[in-house]
């Protein structure tokens, strides 16, 4: 992209310290997203998502899973109950509460690490929350349901808003952009500003890798991760497994663990500050050395 493409900073974003806006306490823990990447492990309640559909549907198996990945490294935990891999149909509200609550509630007593709802429903969120959840994460950057950012600060709930092109069942049906980096920054951009007209301090914000973008597009966006930066939140992003790395490398979602660490790496490079993946162990690994590369030293 031309430097006169770029978005620009507004003025409260470059006034303010950056350090402040890359510091949050979720959980009364003292997240510094500055000091290393942080890793959000994935935990699939459901029977099909594209991944690891199945695998962590029984709640008891879900739970051992969420410990797993605490033990290997995962700074916070994201639960799902509904798939949102491409074509796929959206599961009724109280069917992706029953999934997610339990395990909500028995991972948030016997770890401290906070635990993220993977929901775009204001009622999944709420029940989530008040289950023991610190963190929404919304793939339609808080857009499918206008009830979501008043839970959001009812709750004091940290926020991540990603961005999406249609819905999961046709947000890979040709997706078009003029400039991609622009028009996903400019929705981050303002869905970031309604939440913070709505009392939610703690932002994260997501470009959405894989949500509406073809080959091009994903590696566009992961080359311009920078830009995500004058937004003034720190940027997650989920590259992990995804098609684009199959397609590169002409490989089922089973095999792409070398894909996904060399995906996790130039993300880190580019600028990511919190990476989403399923594989935790390996992509702490992963972190720890480009973090090391960027020049963020830190232990394991």
């Amino acid at each position: 992209m031309a430097g006169k493409d770029l978005p620009q900073a507004t003025p409260d974003v470059t006034m303010s310290s950056i350090k402040d806006q890359h510091r949050f306490y979720i959980r009364g823990i003292d997240f510094d997203f500055l000091s290393r990447t942080h890793i959000m492990g994935i935990l699939n309640v459901t029977p099909d998502s594209f991944s690891d559909g199945g695998l962590f549907f029984d709640t008891t198996k879900a739970v051992v899973r969420g410990l797993q990945m605490v033990e290997e490294g995962a700074d916070i935990i994201d639960i799902g109950g509904e798939s949102t891999r491409p074509g796929s149909e959206p599961v009724a509200e109280e069917q992706e509460i029953e999934r997610v609550v339990p395990v909500v509630e028995r991972l948030s007593r016997e770890v401290n690490t906070p635990l993220s709802i993977d929901t775009c429903k204001a009622g999944v969120a709420e029940a989530a929350l008040a289950a023991g959840a610190s963190i929404i994460n919304d793939i339609s950057g808080m857009t499918f349901d206008p009830l979501m950012m008043g839970v959001a600060h009812k709750h004091a709930a940290t926020v991540v808003l990603m961005h999406i092109k249609g819905t999961p069942r046709t947000m890979q049906q040709n997706p078009q952009y003029d400039n991609v980096i622009r028009e996903v920054f400019e929705f981050l951009s303002i869905q970031s500003e309604k939440a913070r007209e709505h009392g939610i301090t703690q932002i994260i914000v997501d470009p959405g890798i894989g949500f509406g973008k073809n080959l091009e597009q994903n590696l566009d966006l992961v080359k311009g991760l920078k830009t995500f930066s004058l937004l003034g939140c720190p940027v997650l992003v989920g590259p992990s497994r995804k098609s684009f790395i199959g397609k590169l490398l002409d490989l089922p979602v089973e095999e792409r663990l070398e894909g996904t660490a060399a995906a996790v790496t130039a993300c880190i490079l580019h600028g990511a500050h919190i990476v989403r993946v399923h594989d935790v162990k390996e992509m702490k690994r992963v972190a720890c050395v480009a973090d090391a590369l960027k020049g963020n030293v830190a232990p394991l």
